[in-house]
């Protein structure tokens, strides 16, 4: 229903403007804190490894050609765009007795952990090509699961229990989570590998994954469902609806937002995918030395995120954005010039603590435009700009520049190449054009900031 998704737009609209009272949102309890929390970690724990160590364990298991890790990242991509589209749809119009979201919370975590723990088993396969299909295929089915549970129900149940004048901060503590799981993946999930292997360690984070995404889920809270509204639309009519470009256009701050998280986006997934292959394997660095390196990046943002929340609050976003975006750029193209390990601590500490401002501006800025009955749904459309598209073009540039520049390498009988400088060079330009569509934005401000 067309129409039904404009009204909602509308309404929060108007919610933002005080043009229509509200009900006063709740206080959210410690426990719900804690769940949060917790189901954040785990979440962007498996995600973080999904993003690094799987593509590690690719070039060090089965082949050191790049283009199976961009076929695999692109794949995983587009299963995870369309399963929070889908997904995601389903969980909106969810009455269930067992809550909204809850369900689909509780079941995607565990079986996101059961596919982590079977990963590793793709390697057992004798025939290279095989492999390679078969890594593309699990990597796909944990997607289903975990972007069932994350990106569908978990994004929109945080967005359904917060309060506008709270997401800054609730986005400061769910990237706060997201760095504290991104740590564990550099440095602990490190000293792991080298000491026990792949095997052993995706073995444990699947039960990690499982065991506590459970736990964690079983106990978040939700509105009863007699007190929603029941859906006047089919299922399909929802999906169509969401994809009618007359509601992009009628949602064009939404949209202009997405645009700038795509493009900052294909300009961090061309050397993202290839980051630990280019310290450990271009610059021959030990792991020790890469947990030097993500670990000063990733605890320098971490304790950079809950005052980054709180600043998203009280800054013109618009600015906040535009000066984030800029300074990544600079921490992506300094990253490229140096080979001293302080000094990449520190190059990448600006490019990741800089990407982290942004993310926080923006997906806060992102929940407030969202159409208050649809949430669900349009963090679908968000998986599309966010995920989908950079992480589909993203590395398929980032292969493209490594096979062209890169050092020719073998593991047995597989030829490959080595990541080259230039991937970071590349991913600042790109980053630097997601500027371009802020100055589309209207100048005009509201009480929120979201309309800088």
């Amino acid at each position: 229903m067309r129409k039904g998704l404009v009204m909602d737009y509308q309404e929060n609209e108007a919610l933002h403007e005080n043009k229509s009272p509200a009900k006063p949102a709740k206080a959210i309890t410690l426990k719900t804190w804690l769940a949060m929390g917790a189901l954040a970690i785990v979440g962007q724990l498996a995600w973080a490894v999904e993003n690094s160590w799987f593509n590690k364990f690719v070039t060090d298991m089965i082949t050191p050609d790049p283009r199976p890790i961009a076929w695999m990242v692109a794949a995983s991509a587009i299963v995870a765009t369309l399963t929070t589209i889908f997904m995601g749809t389903w969980s909106d119009r969810s009455r269930s007795r067992w809550g909204r979201r809850k369900p689909f919370i509780l079941i995607g975590y565990g079986l996101w952990g059961v596919m982590t723990a079977v990963f590793p088993l793709t390697a057992l396969m004798k025939n290279i090509s095989t492999a390679i299909v078969m890594v593309v295929l699990v990597d796909c089915i944990m997607t289903f699961f975990g972007s069932t549970a994350n990106d569908a129900a978990f994004n929109a149940w945080t967005a359904d229990i917060t309060p506008s004048n709270k997401r800054g901060r609730v986005e400061g503590v769910l990237n706060f989570c997201l760095f504290v799981a991104q740590l564990i993946s550099y440095t602990a999930a490190g000293m792991l590998i080298e000491s026990k292997g792949y095997f052993v360690f995706f073995y444990a984070l699947g039960g990690l994954v499982t065991v506590i995404g459970v736990i964690a889920a079983s106990q978040i809270d939700e509105p009863s469902a007699e007190t929603l509204p029941k859906p006047e639309t089919t299922y399909w009519q929802d999906i169509r609806d969401l994809l009618d470009w007359r509601v992009l256009v009628e949602n064009r701050k939404l949209f202009l937002l997405l645009l700038i998280i795509t493009i900052a986006g294909i300009g961090f997934q061309v050397s993202f995918p290839y980051l630990i292959i280019y310290v450990t394997d271009t610059l021959e660095m030990p792991i020790s030395s890469y947990m030097v390196i993500g670990g000063a990046m990733l605890v320098g943002s971490a304790v950079l995120a809950i005052p980054l929340g709180f600043l998203a609050e009280k800054i013109n976003r618009k600015w906040l954005t535009l000066i984030s975006l800029l300074l990544s750029a600079l921490g992506y193209f300094l990253f490229s010039t140096s080979t001293n390990l302080i000094l990449l601590a520190l190059y990448g500490l600006l490019w990741l603590g800089m990407n982290t401002a942004f993310a926080i501006v923006s997906m806060a800025w992102l929940k407030d435009l969202l159409p208050v009955e649809s949430r669900g749904r349009f963090l679908g459309v968000r998986m599309i700009f966010a995920v989908m598209l950079p992480m589909t073009f993203g590395p398929m540039i980032g292969q493209a520049l490594i096979r062209q520049f890169g050092t020719p390498t073998m593991l047995g009988a597989e030829a490959g190449f080595l990541p080259a400088p230039i991937i970071f060079v590349i991913g600042a330009i790109i980053t630097v054009f997601a500027i371009i569509p802020l100055f589309f934005f209207d100048k005009r401000r509201t009480i929120d900031q979201t309309k800088a």
